[in-house]
């Protein structure tokens, strides 16, 4: 393929490597055959008049299969895809032994063939080793098969029309299963990993009222503020207003937060007593569980504060109480794996356009992005107002940031633009501190309506750079 096709490539050293292996490779692919084929031979024995079934002998021969290309595939998502073409003309030595009775049966398969276009699809890519969640096997064409088989002493496949047929059957059957975009999926890491965990809903938190706080400055009492963060998360803690001089303050301020994973998360809860010179002193903390919620029934809570999550609480004296409404709200699409049975949108709203939800908003790249003074470039983010920026690379015009933000909305922004600048900033001493590489303004009607573009634009004001988009709309 290579030969013919420029975009396919020659790995010679793969088809070395293989070689050198094959020997170790044969035995420990014959031992899996054995252990996948051993249950069904006993349930064969079990509903047949057969007393055995064994290998005589099982070995796939000195000839590895042989790798005559290569192509991979660029794509937009977090996947990487592999295009191999595998031929293979094997000398197997492969004997079973079906014993009807007393009276033995010899099956050898010989001359053995394979040629097969499979893809090779490596996904979700994540930064946990070995970067990859699972592998998708799937054919882009039937596969060519072709052997000999003997019963008995005598070739089978001699007799007039079932070569023929037993070949078209194979190749029917395989592609039934594993013909593109059918595939066989081998997961490779758990989904469990924080990894690969994406968004299913958001916390909303309403901080209410404290009652009977610790007097902490000598001359009045405390100034207290509430801190709230969900466990697992990087981003920035919640804060409520700081209340001067108050020991019984009431906020009724409103967060919302997204949730990952609401069996395991809880929600860390702290007051403190703000400092206008010096460190904040600790009123009190308390976690929630958020398995304690069911979606979409909101939950009152009075928590009693503690000096610290321990198990012998008796020495934490009594530091004040903290009262909470708590609602989790799952996205559209996970209300069934949290709740038990999926919502209508007549349960939840009249008018689809009501709805609020999750915008996320990710930046996996840029290319050829070129400054006229230095080429340090990140990405700045606009949404109503809010501005979210990726972290800087350093002399590079193709940057590769793959950084999420989020941005918790009331209803969808049907009519309303993201916008997004490539910037490159002087890292040292020097004029021109600053300079736009490019920017573009992305209408979000598409994404409301289909719940996600991922795709390249090309930056205004920008000779060839490019910047990848990915845009998600999840519905509460």
């Amino acid at each position: 393929m290579w030969v013919k096709h420029p975009d396919y490539e020659r790995v010679d050293w793969i088809n070395k490597f293989v070689l050198e292996l094959w020997p170790s490779l044969d035995k420990a692919i014959c031992d899996m055959i054995r252990d996948i084929l051993h249950p069904i031979f006993d349930e064969c024995i079990r509903q047949y008049c057969i007393t055995s079934i064994e290998f005589r002998s099982l070995t796939l021969g000195s000839l590895p299969p042989n790798i005559q290309g290569v192509k991979v595939h660029e794509t937009n998502e977090k996947e990487l895809i592999i295009d191999p073409i595998v031929r293979w003309a094997g000398n197997p030595n492969i004997n079973l032994v079906v014993k009807f009775l007393f009276l033995p049966i010899t099956l050898q398969l010989l001359d053995l063939q394979i040629f097969a276009a499979p893809r090779i699809t490596l996904k979700p890519l994540v930064p946990t080793f070995p970067c990859f969640a699972s592998i998708a096997v799937s054919l882009l064409d039937k596969p060519s098969v072709d052997f000999g088989l003997k019963l008995l002493g005598g070739d089978v496949m001699a007799i007039p029309g079932l070569y023929q047929f037993i070949q078209e059957q194979i190749r029917t059957q395989i592609a039934n299963m594993y013909l593109w975009p059918q595939n066989l999926v081998i997961p490779i890491l758990d989904e469990s990993l924080g990894a690969i965990k994406k968004p299913v809903g958001i916390l909303y938190v309403k901080v209410v009222k404290a009652v009977q706080l610790l007097k902490k400055d000598l001359l009045g009492a405390s100034d207290p503020y509430v801190k709230l963060s969900l466990s697992g998360e990087r981003l920035t803690a919640k804060k409520t207003s700081v209340k001067m001089k108050n020991l019984n303050p009431e906020w009724n301020e409103e967060f919302r937060m997204t949730v990952k994973d609401p069996k395991s998360q809880f929600l860390k809860v702290h007051v403190y007593d703000w400092e206008k010179i010096g460190k904040h002193n600790n009123l009190g903390m308390q976690v929630v569980p958020l398995s304690l919620l069911v979606p979409h029934q909101k939950k009152e809570l009075t928590l009693d504060l503690m000096k610290n999550i321990s198990l012998n609480n008796n020495k934490n004296k009594y530091r004040g109480k903290l009262v909470l409404e708590l609602t989790f709200n799952p996205f559209k699409e996970d209300s069934l794996n949290y709740s038990g049975r999926h919502l209508d949108n007549s349960s939840t709203t009249t008018n689809n356009k009501e709805l609020g939800g999750l915008l996320i908003v990710t930046i996996p790249g840029a290319e050829n992005v070129e400054g006229n003074h230095h080429n340090n470039p990140y990405a700045l983010v606009t949404f109503r107002g809010e501005e979210k920026r990726t972290k800087l690379m350093k002399k590079t015009r193709n940057p590769k940031w793959n950084e999420e933000f989020q941005f918790v909305l009331d209803e969808p922004p049907l009519k309303e633009k993201i916008h997004i600048q490539v910037m490159s900033r002087r890292t040292g001493f020097g004029f021109r501190p600053k300079e736009t590489l490019g920017h573009v303004e992305i209408s979000l009607v598409d994404v409301i309506h289909n719940g996600r573009i991922n795709q390249k634009y090309h930056l205004i004001n920008s000779k060839s750079g490019f910047v990848s988009v990915d845009i998600r709309w999840k519905v509460i």
